[in-house]
């Protein structure tokens, strides 16, 4: 659920940037509220330079720009996602602020909704990975170059949420664990973020992996996340998850 109308990954996308969008999704926590007993949970993020993208049965795969109807994009530095992408605008330190904003007021709108958790998204190759990555991030300013810097974004996005946030609901991270790409982000540097999230009040982390370079050779194979998971919780001891081809 993206947090501002241009964080969108494409036009059919839900969003909860505005009174419209949190009226709207008002009545869908309504009827699950009437119908069912279960916690209902959601994930807030921004699509960076990903965002502006063909819903995935309208392209030739699953991650295409679109090529009509598009809007300008936005990123940890002005490098494209692939060739053919849209050139994302390099984020000044000033939108940096704004953007975390928007994160507080998406998150105050989901407290008001009456959301049981949150679940930050940092993965996928989105912004707040973009921001993490090396591959995608090539700032030279306190939001680039060491990992301390890269992890910036994240960390203080994570911290003004939690604020605002009730203590008493679950407020977890989803990320990337590795790039799959020779000098991306590692299981290491996620070992060293989830360390950082447990200090701000993270309550778990959810391991996925890859999404910031379409170039990645991802090894897949039955639950291929799980070991990334199972180092981030022993060696951060904080709580995780994983998913990818988890099937009993």
């Amino acid at each position: 659920t993206a947090v501002e109308r241009e964080g969108r990954i494409t036009h059919g996308c839900l969003g909860l940037y505005s009174d419209e969008n949190e009226r709207a999704l008002a009545r869908v926590i309504a009827a699950c509220r009437t119908y069912g007993t279960a916690k209902l949970g959601i994930q807030l993020g921004h699509a960076g330079r990903k965002a502006s993208s063909k819903r995935p049965w309208e392209g030739k795969s699953l991650s295409e720009p679109l090529a009509e109807k598009s809007w300008p994009t936005k990123s940890a530095s002005a490098v494209p996602f692939a060739a053919g992408w849209h050139t994302p605008h390099a984020m000044t330190v000033e939108e940096i602020k704004a953007l975390t904003s928007e994160f507080v007021r998406a998150t105050q709108r989901a407290d008001r909704l009456g959301f049981d958790l949150i679940e930050l998204h940092g993965a996928h190759g989105y912004l707040l990975h973009q921001f993490l990555s090396p591959v995608s991030n090539k700032r030279t300013d306190a939001y680039g170059g060491s990992r301390e810097n890269r992890m910036r974004l994240v960390l203080e996005t994570f911290a003004a949420m939690r604020e605002v946030w009730p203590k008493a609901k679950p407020f977890g991270v989803r990320i990337s664990a590795i790039d799959w790409v020779d000098g991306g982000w590692s299981i290491e540097d996620s070992v060293a973020l989830a360390r950082e999230l447990k200090r701000l009040g993270c309550d778990f982390v959810d391991c996925s992996s890859g999404g910031v370079d379409p170039a990645a050779r991802i090894t897949i194979g039955p639950g291929y996340q799980v070991p990334f998971s199972a180092r981030i919780r022993r060696e951060a001891d904080i709580p995780t998850m994983a998913v990818g081809l988890i099937t009993n």
